[in-house]
């Protein structure tokens, strides 16, 4: 769990990230906790935003694919309310991503359907319609080849399976063939922590859209989780 300080006009970060590592079992007393360090190492007094794994309605999480099973119906904006002191709100990590790379990386002043996807432990959406977010869209939960998506095409399946990059890749490409089908994107942006070896695989892609890196790398949950925070 990391965190930063976001001068929100430019999306520019105006502190080193902070990080504590996740406490395990992530339970949301535990989760809380951590919250409350990291605000409270920043000596933070105004809202924070907070970027989370899960489907997240009006701040109540409403899935657990990759989390601890007690978040189901928690109202996290509440809870880390309460525990760090100040105003949070909670937004799907992939959105969050999205959010800023629409607004300040490689999906500034692009218009039409923008799907950003983050290639991690798992793999997270964001959908963008000129520029205006439709929420939890959580796409690699999707179902092909008979199971979800991610458990054969997010990056820690190719570290699972000990796949080549060039192996990796189409399976990336068929996973993106199929959300092309879909949704008929203009524009994919391709982030996670596969994104730092864009390089390596990337170019092995070849669908029919626009395919481009993030721009933002790991400060884009950061970022966009700011972009979200409650006004005064």
């Amino acid at each position: 769990m990391k965190a930063a300080i976001v001068d929100v006009s430019s999306g520019e970060l105006l502190t080193d990230r902070f990080r504590i590592d996740t406490p395990q079992p992530a339970t949301p007393e535990a989760m809380a906790t951590v919250v409350h360090d990291l605000v409270t190492h920043f000596s933070w007094t105004a809202a924070v935003g907070v970027g989370f794994p899960a489907v997240v309605r009006k701040g109540v999480v409403r899935s657990a694919a990759n989390i601890d099973v007690s978040w189901i119906d928690v109202d996290a904006d509440a809870l880390f309310t309460e525990a760090a002191d100040v105003r949070v709100h909670m937004i799907n990590d992939a959105d969050a991503a999205g959010l800023a790379e629409v607004r300040f990386g490689a999906g500034r002043g692009y218009h039409g359907v923008v799907m950003m996807l983050t290639f991690g432990t798992g793999i997270g959406s964001g959908l963008f319609v000129d520029g205006v977010l439709v929420p939890n869209t959580e796409l690699g939960h999707l179902e092909l080849d008979g199971v979800d998506a991610e458990t054969r095409a997010a990056a820690s399946a190719r570290k699972r399976d000990e796949l080549s990059w060039s192996h990796w890749a189409k399976r990336v490409e068929t996973y993106l063939r199929h959300v092309e089908r879909l949704f008929s994107p203009d524009l994919f942006i391709i982030g996670g922590g596969a994104s730092k070896s864009a390089d390596q695989w990337l170019p092995k892609v070849h669908i029919d859209t626009e395919v481009v890196a993030a721009q933002m790398a790991n400060n884009a949950g950061i970022v966009g989780a700011a972009l979200v925070a409650p006004m005064p």
